[in-house]
């Protein structure tokens, strides 16, 4: 099924068994020749090849197309009839930030002065990650503090921030949904192995009272508003990002994260 809305497809392919080769070439050829569009796969149970290959399109296709894989389940609570659910195992990294610039610029506000200054440092950031020909592929600059790359599965991503009140600049692997924590304890258990092939030591940080947690690295004692410095601080952070990112993509990527999606849902259907 498909529409068009806006000058965009929207492209739905459903399957009611496993995903299979034949429905992704199917996707692939539908979206061939389009200018842009988003194209939802909805199967009964993704597997891992095809869950890594939306993940994969999702980085190599930029921002003219986004990628969904949604798994669909039945769900009945007590009487009520039957209704589906859809469980997002795929989708593009920076898709819940792009919603909400999209709302941003529909409400047609100036910024401040302040997010002015956010868009010009992260400008400053695309610039060097392209003049590095780095692996970090460049996104467009957010009015906010911090900003997001993805690392190579839903799920996970590499952030840089800065905080303005206490001086200091952050790049980080943050994991987006443990809330057992069992995939960032997964990685702490390497930690020797990773912080060998990092370099240095790292900050690992489970958040007990959120749902993520994150695996960071801190520049202190600066001002992440001092044009004079921005040089270095878009270096430092195209050095840890590509850091980063050399060390936990693959780590991320082999992850087998089917018992904990298992756990997960055992838990909802509980409740």
């Amino acid at each position: 099924m498909s529409r068009h809305c806006d000058g965009d497809w929207v492209l739905i392919e459903n399957q009611l068994e496993r995903t299979d080769h034949l429905h992704l070439g199917q996707l692939l050829t539908y979206a061939a020749g389009l200018q842009a569009a988003t194209i939802v796969w909805i199967s009964s149970k993704f597997t891992e090849e095809h869950r890594a290959t939306l993940d994969w399109l999702n980085e190599i296709t930029g921002e003219r197309f986004n990628f969904f894989g949604l798994e669909v389940e039945l769900w009945k609570i007590g009487d009520s009839p039957p209704a589906p659910k859809f469980n997002a195992v795929s989708q593009p990294n920076d898709w819940s930030r792009s919603v909400g610039q999209a709302a941003k610029r529909i409400s047609d506000e100036p910024m401040s002065e302040t997010e002015d200054s956010y868009v010009r440092f992260w400008a400053g950031l695309r610039v060097r990650l392209m003049e590095r020909d780095s692996p970090i592929r460049p996104v467009k600059p957010p009015p906010e503090n911090w900003t997001m790359y993805g690392v190579g599965r839903t799920g996970f991503s590499l952030l840089a921030s800065f905080n303005t009140r206490e001086n200091w600049l952050r790049t980080e692997l943050f994991i987006h949904e443990d809330k057992d924590k069992s995939l960032f304890r997964h990685l702490q258990s390497d930690r020797e192995a990773i912080e060998r092939e990092f370099g240095e030591a790292l900050e690992w940080e489970e958040l007990p009272s959120r749902k993520g947690s994150r695996v960071a690295t801190y520049l202190r004692n600066t001002d992440p508003m001092n044009e004079e410095l921005w040089p270095r601080h878009h270096e430092w952070i195209a050095e840890n990002l590509e850091r980063l990112n050399k060390v936990f993509r693959p780590r991320v990527k082999g992850l087998n994260l089917s018992s904990q999606i298992a756990e997960q849902r055992a838990e909802h259907v509980a409740e």
